[in-house]
């Protein structure tokens, strides 16, 4: 099999149109047609920002999806809000304070930036009026997924978590610069984020992810959150694309050795962006895991 270069996001499935404007997001709330089911597609007031988020399923067990870098719901899960079982799950994707829809204000990356993502996730869920929620998280939102799980482990049930890491190491490093300049992407990588964002917001946001994450290697141990992994009580299911060009698999086997009764499934042909190459494969996985 042939898996996709992909970065910390993903590729941007079509969008979700207003009928009044052809071609332009329309991210008030409302049911709409999408992804072959009914998404409520809202912004929701919390920690002083205009958090979007889509919402689909009628399941009593609350999952909630979280992107990677510069993602979205509508471009990191696509497979998933259409796929994920209805009946099972309500299942929630949020755009994390800049990015996305969530926006005005402009992402930036304070040194807590996961921590605040994670606060901002809860309270979410929480202004949602879910009483537990799941979280699947990719690569940054793996990150975040941690932080959550850690910091309030009485709201989560149960966690999904795949392209991530809890440290940064110089080989991280080498390859954060690798992506730096989204003017070197592939065409089909940026165009859909361009589309999205503007170039010149694509390009600034990028490049400040780059020094944010940075940050961390400068910390002792290259610290993200390896202090916090033995504090995560729900069961934890961490996900390994062995092809993955982004994060290699000593970040999947640290958080596995340190995540108490944590599983560890590696699918062989899989890339960074393993839940959109292979996403049937996946989703069974998750569902499975989450029942």
């Amino acid at each position: 099999m042939v898996v996709r270069l992909c970065y910390r996001g993903g590729p941007l499935p079509r969008l979700l149109f207003s009928p009044q404007k052809p071609r332009i997001y329309f991210p008030a709330a409302g049911r709409v047609a999408a992804y072959g089911t009914s998404v409520t597609s809202a912004k929701v007031s919390v920690n002083g920002v205009h958090l979007h988020y889509q919402q689909t399923g009628e399941g009593e067990h609350a999952v909630l999806l979280l992107p990677g870098m510069l993602g979205s719901g509508e471009t990191d899960f696509a497979p998933q809000l259409k796929n994920l079982s209805k009946k099972l799950f309500t299942v929630v994707a949020w755009d994390p304070r800049g990015y996305g829809h969530s926006r005005p204000p402009d992402r930036d990356f304070p040194v807590d930036f996961f921590e605040r993502d994670a606060k901002d996730a809860v309270d979410l869920m929480k202004t949602l009026k879910f009483k537990k929620v799941s979280l699947l998280g990719w690569s940054d939102g793996g990150i975040t997924a941690l932080f959550a799980a850690a910091k309030y482990p009485s709201y989560i049930n149960k966690m999904v978590i795949w392209g991530a890491n809890a440290y940064v190491t110089e080989e991280d490093e080498r390859i954060y610069q690798g992506i730096r300049d989204v003017s070197k992407w592939s065409e089909k990588t940026r165009k859909p984020l361009e589309a999205l964002y503007g170039y010149d917001y694509l390009a600034k946001t990028c490049e400040k992810w780059v020094d944010g994450i940075g940050q961390f290697k400068h910390l002792p141990d290259g610290n993200i959150c390896r202090h916090l992994l033995p504090l995560v009580q729900c069961p934890t299911l961490i996900v390994h694309g062995e092809k993955d060009p982004l994060v290699p698999r000593f970040h999947a086997d640290f958080i596995h050795e340190h995540v108490k009764g944590s599983r560890l499934h590696l699918m062989p042909e899989g890339k960074h962006n393993l839940h959109l190459r292979f996403a049937n494969e996946f989703n069974k996985l998750a569902e499975d895991f989450l029942q």
